[in-house]
């Protein structure tokens, strides 16, 4: 039978706080620790402050019972046997992780230790960082037998968290002493052992009580590799199939064909083939170049990450030059955009390709009518309303006399347009698609000029005029 392991979770952002419903979830009793006062406040009276599946109904049944939010990191040290790290580790302007928010955590843990803890990176970190959290809080004065560091880095995707969280491909558990990986076994152990799964109102998803996922313990440092290598493989599979698809659009051939026939391979397989206008979010950007630094600092020449990124920046720049073909000019042209996350089923507008494209179609003097299920609050942060830039309510509104509409992010509603009522929305019934939802032949049938990824551009078929017959 599981057992009920007290944990803290410093940190509440889109990592910290799925981390910590989710062990609620699992039956453990959790600290979730944020020293926003604000956000603290807001999640006590039930706001989940991120666009997350399943959240709001968890965070409902769990906040101020089995979830404390708190800024008293003293108290939660004090009563938690594990410490999960899941501040921010942004990239800074030489592209390494800034690691400074873990170092702040680590000395503060350190103040209050007075038995034995574990102290967990959550948090996505370069390798060596346990070492440092080791040196941080040795150098505070706590006797070495009161700690050990472990790595438990996660694998979430946003808009599908909550599942993935609790229905995980693999749990990686990096630990260099049998008793910190004893422990992170008992943490685990609900999905592990299957004793969720048997649960009625259990979260839905691949695992079962029969089909548990996998604990795989390994050394501290390979747990911090596994984390950067997984991320930028998944980045180096994105952008390998945007420049396939950019062969394509040179040969006249369909990215979607080539991407099925390559991913068929049981060896290769489908995920990650999708071509589009690049990968962002918070996680992708900011861990292939953390990934490139480390690389560097140690002597190992990964420059194929660069190439990466490279490929990443230019699909924008493809994709700004598809509007152009379509336009011709673009200044004083009004387009409707529809996507404004980096993804769908999330709110997340960080490193998102959709909001650099805004801004260089602003830059070429386009006026931008935009909409976004979930991200235009956060957008319009980063973007302020303008007389070039408005944000509204629906599909409807942002398309009505628009040039051409612009699709910039895979939202399900988005694939599930009324093509008719769009085609007489738009002044032109234009297209230019960088999330290829729409069949090319479906919009030539309905009469849309349609451009979209790695695949040849349709135009509308117009019956032949047969001129009158001379007699």
């Amino acid at each position: 039978m599981s057992r009920v392991v007290p944990i803290a979770v410093v940190g509440s952002g889109y990592v910290g706080l799925v981390a910590a419903i989710c062990f609620a979830e699992m039956g453990h009793q959790v600290f979730c620790v944020d020293n926003d006062e604000r956000k603290v406040a807001a999640l006590q009276g039930g706001d989940t402050l991120i666009h997350e599946n399943y959240l709001p109904t968890l965070l409902g049944k769990y906040r101020n019972t089995r979830v404390k939010f708190t800024t008293d990191l003293a108290e939660a040290t004090r009563e938690c046997d594990a410490i999960f790290i899941a501040v921010g580790t942004p990239q800074s302007d030489t592209g390494d992780a800034d690691l400074s928010y873990v170092e702040a955590v680590a000395s503060e843990i350190a103040r209050h230790i007075t038995s034995y803890k574990v102290i967990v990176e959550k948090s996505t970190v370069p390798v060596y960082t346990n070492e440092w959290i080791r040196r941080v809080i040795e150098r505070n004065g706590v006797n070495r037998d009161l700690f050990d560091v472990v790595s438990n880095p996660e694998f979430l995707r946003e808009g599908t968290a909550v599942a993935d969280f609790l229905h995980p491909d693999r749990i990686v558990v990096g630990a260099d002493s049998e008793r910190a990986a004893a422990l992170l076994t008992a943490i685990y152990a609900p999905l592990t052992e299957g004793d969720y799964y048997k649960k009625a109102e259990a979260i839905a998803g691949v695992c079962s009580d029969r089909a548990r996922p996998p604990l795989l313990l390994t050394s501290t440092k390979s747990a911090e590799i596994i984390k950067h290598a997984s991320n930028a493989f998944l980045a180096l599979k994105i952008s390998f199939i945007n420049a396939v698809s950019n062969l394509c659009e040179a040969a006249d051939a369909n990215v979607e064909q080539v991407a099925k026939g390559i991913g068929l391979d049981s060896r290769i397989g489908p995920k990650f083939l999708r071509p589009g206008i690049g990968y962002g979010g918070s996680c992708f950007p900011k861990d292939v170049a953390a990934f490139r630094s480390v690389a560097e600092q140690m002597g190992v020449d990964f420059n194929l990450l660069s190439e990466v990124e490279k490929i990443n920046v230019g699909q924008k720049k493809r994709f700004l030059s598809k509007v152009r073909a379509a336009l011709w000019t673009l200044r004083g042209k009004k387009l409707a955009v529809l996507g404004l996350a980096f993804k769908g089923e999330t709110d997340d507008i960080r490193e998102s390709p959709a909001i650099d494209l805004v801004e260089m179609l602003l830059a070429e003097g386009c006026s931008i009518v935009a909409y976004d299920p979930a991200a235009m609050k956060r957008a319009a942060e980063e973007l302020p309303p303008s007389t070039q830039l408005r944000y509204v309510d629906s599909v409807e509104e942002a398309t009505k006399d628009a040039d051409a509409l612009l699709i910039l992010t895979d939202w399900a509603e988005f694939a599930e347009l009324d093509l008719v009522k769009l085609h007489g929305s738009l002044r032109y019934p234009i297209v230019v698609d960088g999330r290829n939802l729409y069949d090319p032949k479906v919009m030539q049938e309905h009469g849309f000029t349609y451009m979209s990824v790695g695949r040849p551009a349709a135009t509308p078929v117009r019956e032949a005029v047969t001129p009158d017959v001379l007699v």
